[in-house]
């Protein structure tokens, strides 16, 4: 057998090597030499009977010795029947494909987005940002989503499973959503939220309710706020929201748009209800005395009906609350709900279908709310007159909400 040339080239010559051509060292590997002068490494081989072309890198990043020791590795290689070429392309696309893969925060973030028209309010997305950024973020933030592990979870609940509870409850349920939304999106195939049920302690289930007033206060404290120095906007917002027994959102990006004043009907669409079902609240004839105040401050047709001072848009989301814990009233808003709706039970007599209607909750089963389909409007009605003189001190003289100052 003919003795095959190898090791033909030295490096002092490689170095002066600058003439256009290509150039043998020997064994398939060559120096090619481009018309610009340009210096590159390439080694040919015949692999399943074709031959192919492997790029070893150019000169001087890749010297002499070097480029021999990887045209020996791809010799290997061959032999045993790998394609260098088509490993090497596989090898980049797998990196790519990894480069390609979010990371936690990454992923969290696309997650909201996603999520943030089905909201109805926009504390909800920034609820989620601020939890896991204090929560989740330091720990697995700046990890690819195919790289958390059970215990990375661990590590983001562990230090406030016992101490923040409610929070530590809504981050493993965050975090779930988005590690489901990884394995949807193809990027891992198990969610290691789920695995860890067993590894963390079990805390009793508390049922947490809204702050609120036993009905009986609510006139005190509506008399409260009316005889206040808060801005005089805020109080009516308030009187409205106690009216009507709606949600503080509901009532801060409340309309003249969802205002039937011929009708004394209030229609708030699906798009800002909780539920996503539109919903009719019949106004009273004290809610309606609000609408005629509240016209004073609004600077356009159409608009909100309780502007903020400076901006003209919506109150802020914590006004009412603020303002109550200022006044010492011992409630949230969303609490007066409640207060409603005892007062319906204990005071009323109304059916609990109406009552139910009344604060656009479902009632009955799914498949019979497809036939079920009225609001009960018209029974309401009186409903909420009753409410509004109970609430405004017409319907007789209400205990104080502090008898004893």
């Amino acid at each position: 057998m003919a003795n095959v040339k190898h090791n033909q080239l030295t490096s002092r010559q490689v170095g002066k090597l600058v003439e256009p051509g290509t150039y043998a060292d020997g064994e398939g590997l060559t120096l090619r030499v481009s018309a610009e002068g340009k210096r590159r490494w390439v080694l040919r081989l015949t692999v399943d009977g074709q031959r192919t072309n492997v790029g070893l890198g150019s000169y001087p990043r890749v010297g002499l010795a070097e480029a021999r020791r990887k045209a020996e590795e791809n010799r290997r290689a061959a032999r045993d029947g790998v394609n260098p070429v088509t490993e090497k392309r596989a090898t980049r696309e797998a990196a790519q494909a990894k480069a390609a893969i979010p990371t936690f925060k990454e992923a969290s973030l696309a997650v909201i987005e996603l999520r943030r028209p089905a909201w109805s309010n926009e504390r909800h997305a920034k609820q989620w940002v601020e939890s896991l950024t204090n929560h989740s973020f330091p720990v697995v933030g700046n990890k690819r989503v195919d790289e958390i592990t059970s215990a990375d979870v661990l590590a983001v609940l562990t230090p406030i499973w016992n101490d923040k509870a409610e929070t530590a409850a809504r981050v493993k349920q965050r975090m779930e959503v988005i590690l489901d939304w990884a394995i949807a999106a193809g990027y891992r195939t198990d969610n290691p939220v789920s695995a860890i049920a067993k590894a963390l302690p079990r805390r009793p289930r508390q049922k947490q309710h809204h702050p609120a007033l036993p009905f009986a206060d609510v006139p005190g404290a509506l008399r409260k706020v009316k005889d206040s120095t808060a801005d005089s906007v805020t109080k009516l917002a308030f009187e409205f929201l106690v009216l009507t027994a709606t949600r503080a959102g509901e009532v801060r990006g409340a309309t003249w748009a969802e205002i039937d004043l011929e009708a004394r009907t209030w229609i708030i669409p699906a798009s800002r209800m909780k539920a996503r079902r539109e919903h009719r609240i019949p106004l009273s004839e004290a809610a309606m005395h609000v609408l005629e105040r509240s016209r004073q401050f609004c600077k356009e047709d159409g608009g909100v009906i309780f502007p903020a001072k400076r901006k003209g848009g919506q109150l802020s989301n914590m006004v009412f609350e603020m303002m109550l814990r200022r006044l010492e009233i011992p409630a949230v808003p969303h609490g007066f709900r409640s207060s409603f709706r005892d007062w319906m039970g204990e005071c009323t007599g109304a059916n609990w279908a109406v009552a139910e209607s009344a604060l656009a909750h479902s009632s009955g089963e799914r498949a019979s709310l497809g036939y079920h389909r009225t609001d009960y409007l018209e029974q309401r009605r009186p409903l909420m007159e009753k409410w509004a003189d109970f609430v405004t001190g017409l319907a007789g003289t209400q205990a104080p909400l502090h008898p004893e100052s």
